[in-house]
């Protein structure tokens, strides 16, 4: 009898530690880390998922090793819901705390989706001393608030690109219609949100300034909007060659479909969250034909040039049984989990200060490229993914196929106008 129940004790040992087949549950106590999000907008969806998925291989592995201790990982999210029309900061700040201080989040990861709201909760997380990765917010405040010295900032990093690396991924193509097609008057198109003006204002100082551009107008729309007719219409009246749009929300692609029946006879040249993935073709029945549109970060798009990217996405894919939607966010949503726990790693300790002191190291060779930290704890982007992390410009062709066309390095045609689209000279 004794025997038996000392082969049962022992039977229970094991499936505590080891769980269900192939995945490793460690016995000692978890890492935390905190999501807080937009999980009604696709970036947070699928930020949150690729999160879990360098969770659950980490974890499947032993976990994070803490000064000679294999710990797991464990998610900890909130809808915090930020992007979302008419939410007040204070809200998300109360999700931030929440997670530090009812649910113990050690780190948080993924971070707020606004950079409004992003910019906020710096204050709440340096208070707590508890280090956060951001992955959707782009507003360059976030690297002058660091670098302004103040002790509190130091625990905030971002993986994702900034509104600046935006500018010079639109700058880019912009450049190349001007001097292969002679187009240089534009329209802009954004949302009323911090990143969006604030790309639009540097794509204006930056670039279309001082490359003699004519920014023939400019409209922006509230989150939420779903008619972009008027804009449309100025951009036709005005005699603009190219549309920029600058949006994030999931109504956005109601512009394309307006630019299309419109038939408004410019090139969309720009962000729309919806038209960046592989379903955006069917999505708006085949009718997306030449417009151009951001890849924030590589990764998001297999690029044959960088492998590690084609295998994360592959990975996704094959995980979840669909292919990555989002333009921006799930690379750098996925790779800030392993920045973490190399920088954990490397530190021994998950306390924040010495957590940072080892982010700031970091050197990784990543879905998106080569991963590392500015002075302003922005991971850096520019055109050779060898050296820098990446994002990309696509042009949608027929049957469906999304063409890399900017930079050069990774590029898999050139420019093309669509049909009714005539150079300027």
């Amino acid at each position: 009898m004794k025997k038996r129940v000392w082969v049962i004790g022992v039977m229970l040992s094991v499936i505590f530690l080891w769980g269900n087949p192939g995945h490793y549950v460690c016995a000692a106590e978890p890492v935390i880390l905190g999501v807080p999000t937009s999980l009604g907008f696709l970036e947070g969806k699928e930020g949150l998922a690729c999160v879990n998925m360098a969770v659950e291989e980490i974890n499947a592995k032993g976990g994070v090793d803490v000064g000679g201790v294999k710990r797991p990982f464990k998610v900890v999210a909130i809808d915090s819901r930020g992007a979302e029309p008419g939410v007040p900061v204070a809200d998300v700040i109360r999700a931030h705390k929440r997670l530090i201080l009812k649910d113990k989040a050690n780190f948080i990861v993924f971070g707020s989706f606004r950079s409004e709201c992003a910019i906020a909760c710096m204050d709440v997380v340096g208070q707590y001393k508890i280090p956060m990765i951001l992955g959707t917010a782009m507003s360059p405040g976030m690297e002058k608030k660091v670098k302004s010295g103040e002790e509190k900032y130091k625990y905030t990093f971002r993986t994702c690109l900034n509104a600046i690396y935006l500018v010079k991924y639109l700058a880019g193509p912009m450049a190349y219609l001007n001097k292969q097609f002679g187009f240089n008057k534009v329209f802009i198109m954004n949302q009323d949100v911090a990143w969006a003006r604030g790309t639009a204002k540097l794509m204006i100082q930056k670039f279309f300034e001082k490359a003699g551009w004519d920014v023939v107008g400019q409209q922006a729309y509230p989150t939420g909007a779903s008619d972009f007719s008027s804009g449309l219409m100025k951009a036709k009246a005005k005699k603009a060659q190219v549309i920029l749009p600058i949006f994030d929300m999931p109504q956005s692609g109601i512009l394309v479909k307006q630019w299309k029946s419109m038939r408004i006879p410019a090139l969309v040249a720009g962000f729309i969250s919806p038209l960046a993935g592989p379903a955006a073709w069917n999505s708006f029945d085949k009718k997306i034909d030449g417009a151009l549109n951001v890849i924030f970060e590589i990764g998001n798009i297999p690029v044959p040039k960088v492998p590690k990217s084609v295998e994360f996405f592959d990975k996704y894919e094959k995980k979840y049984g669909k292919p990555i939607e989002a333009g921006h966010s799930p690379a750098p949503a996925y790779e800030m989990v392993y920045v973490l726990k190399e920088a954990i790693e490397r530190a021994g300790s998950i306390d924040g200060a010495k957590v940072v002191a080892e982010l700031e190291k970091t050197d990784r060779m990543g879905a998106m490229g080569r991963i590392r930290f500015n002075d302003g704890h922005q991971v850096v982007y520019g055109e050779d993914p060898n050296e820098m992390a990446m994002g990309c410009m696509i042009q949608w062709r027929a049957p469906g196929k999304r063409v890399i066309v900017y930079p050069e390095s990774v590029a898999e045609g050139k420019i093309q106008l669509p049909e009714g689209l005539k150079p300027a000279k």
